[in-house]
């Protein structure tokens, strides 16, 4: 984002236009703290405003903070300030942090993903049922878009643990079902494809679980990140997807004569264009 951080101190100038009218109304204390936050929060949805989780935390925290440094907290109780606080974990509760933090899924990443891993999507006319999607871990539903895009006749799933994420994805895309929960305990059985953005030190735990839950013929899709075992040795992908600019996508199909269990070293797995 070129214009970076632009979009941060518009919406801190924004947080504290409206901090200023709720006071000059004489509005209560609490008010005026926590709506010019919760401003600063749902700013952050904005793709336009904060690209990346980092910047995501910085837009939030602005309004609190600049609070603080300029001293105009005098006088409020002390319990007023774990308000926003208690915004930001709900946004990032500390049970999904030893997961891969909020990152959107790139407009456009996932256009070419069924050329590789095709679903059997059922005709409309016949009494068969569709394919079934899940995004696990799917935030404010970015990913959700690209995947009803891409296949449009499948039915989409989210998980996300964060209630907030969760409720903002739903609005975004009534269209797909998203529930709050562990995306760890959800079994991923049922599904014909499964979409997921972890760490690296995740991920081995990701492809053992797909590997044990899913049937075979089904696919693995990870944005960024390849699949590698718990001895740090990488899984065969079936393709490698990439637009100019953006973040790998790695598709692995459960397979056990494609896929099989790892046997390329650290270093030297084999990417497809």
């Amino acid at each position: 984002m070129r214009t970076w951080p632009l979009p941060a101190l518009l919406t801190w100038a924004l947080a504290w236009g409206l901090a200023l009218a709720l006071r000059a109304v004489q509005a209560p204390l609490w008010a005026v703290l926590m709506l010019p936050t919760a401003l600063g929060v749902c700013a952050t949805w904005l793709p336009f405003v904060a690209s990346t989780t980092w910047r995501r935390v910085f837009v939030a925290a602005g309004f609190p903070l600049s609070v603080l440094a300029l001293g105009q907290g005098a006088g409020l109780p002390a319990w007023l300030w774990l308000a926003p606080l208690a915004l930001l974990l709900l946004a990032y509760p500390v049970h999904a942090w030893r997961d891969a933090p909020v990152f959107p899924t790139p407009r456009g990443a996932l256009r070419e993903l069924p050329q590789h891993a095709p679903l059997a999507l059922a005709d409309a006319s016949l009494d068969a049922t569709p394919a079934r999607i899940l995004d696990a871990g799917c935030g404010m539903g970015d990913a959700l878009v690209e995947l009803h895009a891409a296949y449009p006749q499948a039915r989409i799933h989210g998980i996300e643990w964060s209630w907030l994420w969760r409720m903002v994805a739903a609005l975004r895309c009534p269209w797909a079902r998203v529930r709050q929960g562990d995306m760890w305990a959800q079994s991923w059985a049922g599904f014909d494809l499964v979409y997921l953005y972890q760490r690296p030190e995740t991920m081995p735990r990701a492809m053992a679980k797909a590997w044990r839950e899913m049937r075979p013929g089904s696919w693995l899709v990870s944005l960024e990140f390849e699949a590698r075992d718990d001895q740090d040795r990488a899984w065969k992908p079936h393709a490698r997807l990439s637009l100019e600019g953006a973040r790998p996508i790695w598709v692995y199909r459960l397979d056990q004569r494609e896929t099989g269990r790892p046997t390329t070293l650290s270093g030297s797995s084999e990417s497809l264009e």
